[in-house]
């Protein structure tokens, strides 16, 4: 399959060509990059010099009339609305990894994201890319909208119980913790080393984009708290939900193993996971402790937030919407130490 990944110059971007590198199906031909038009991939992103040797980035328009079978999107949000709708009408299967097609209400786009959504008749065409959630939905699917990492982790962490009755479904708490990749390339005040180095930092309070993400995708009331860690890589989601009715600790932690019996990314650990676990991998590690003194389910996950927090989940949703074994190209062993 001919491949092309825009905004391949950020780090998201960077990683969907890094993998498409292993995977046996996907060959990227074109990889754009806005502000790097012109220069050589390898310069710009040492890693992929070896595999990607000749590969120049172009401007993001040159997409829209390469020869390609899958366009990942890697952009900011507002950005994909301008091409993709394009592109799927010439047959192109587009998954774009920004948030422009993850919410079906345009009105609350807007009300999240501060601007009108500019390509509305597109957003009831988009599945939801978590697959372990809408593996069946994404059979065939020819624009995928890949989740956001806060909202992948804790999906996956408070689903099962959620969908299982076993949690009251308002007054939830998720507060995580994000490596500073999760922000992007770009450089902010935020992200000097000097404010970063040996800190933490909450941000985004009451008012992060994430949040009716997670909402709609679990059918609940929550409030989410990021905090910015000064780590390169890696997510921690802990989200606190009251139980309906009491639930021992096992009990809880059966109903997690049955549920992702058959999902070969998520691993089921009665320990809880830490922020470096899945790094280097596609794989979300999800615990659960219950605490019967205040009667709180407290839920776990970890991920690799550019990998199944990005770039691997987009390929994994991917594999599924083509026919293809979902794990196909994707890394299911992390780094350490």
């Amino acid at each position: 399959m001919r491949v092309g990944v825009v905004g391949a110059s950020g780090y998201a971007g960077s990683e969907v060509v890094r993998l498409c590198g292993s995977h046996p199906d996907l060959e990227v031909v074109l990889a754009t990059g806005e502000s790097s038009a012109g220069v050589a991939l390898g310069a710009h992103v040492p890693a992929l010099a070896a595999r990607y040797p000749d590969l120049v980035l172009a401007p993001t328009e040159s997409v829209l009339e390469a020869e390609l079978d899958v366009v990942f999107c890697a952009l900011p949000h507002g950005k994909s609305q301008g091409i993709v709708a394009g592109l799927v009408e010439r047959g192109v299967v587009v998954v774009d990894l920004g948030a422009d097609f993850r919410l079906k209400d345009p009105d609350q786009y807007a009300a999240w994201y501060g601007e009108a959504h500019r390509a509305p008749e597109m957003l009831a065409r988009a599945v939801y890319g978590l697959v372990e959630r809408h593996r069946d939905e994404l059979a065939g699917a020819r624009l995928v909208a890949a989740p956001g990492c806060y909202p992948t982790a804790t999906a996956l962490a408070l689903g099962p119980f959620v969908d299982a009755g076993v949690v009251e479904r308002a007054g939830i708490v998720v507060d995580a913790l994000s490596g500073v990749s999760g922000a992007g390339r770009a450089t902010s005040e935020r992200l000097h080393f000097a404010r970063l180095a040996a800190n933490a930092e909450a941000y985004g309070l009451g008012r992060h984009r994430h949040t009716p993400e997670m909402e709609a995708e679990l059918g609940v009331e929550l409030l989410f708290t990021p905090h910015l860690v000064p780590v390169a890589r890696g997510l921690l989601v802990t989200a606190y939900a009251r139980l309906v009715e009491p639930v021992s600790a096992s009990a809880a932690l059966a109903l997690l193993e049955a549920r992702y019996a058959h999902d070969p990314c998520v691993v089921v650990s009665e320990a809880p996971p830490t922020l470096k676990d899945p790094v280097g991998s596609n794989l979300c590690f999800v615990s659960v402790a219950v605490d019967e003194r205040t009667g709180w389910l407290v839920a776990l996950a970890s991920i690799d937030n550019l990998i199944k927090g990005a770039a691997g989940q987009a390929i994994q949703a991917w594999n599924v919407a083509s026919g293809r074994p979902e794990t196909l190209g994707l890394p299911l062993t992390g780094v350490t130490p």
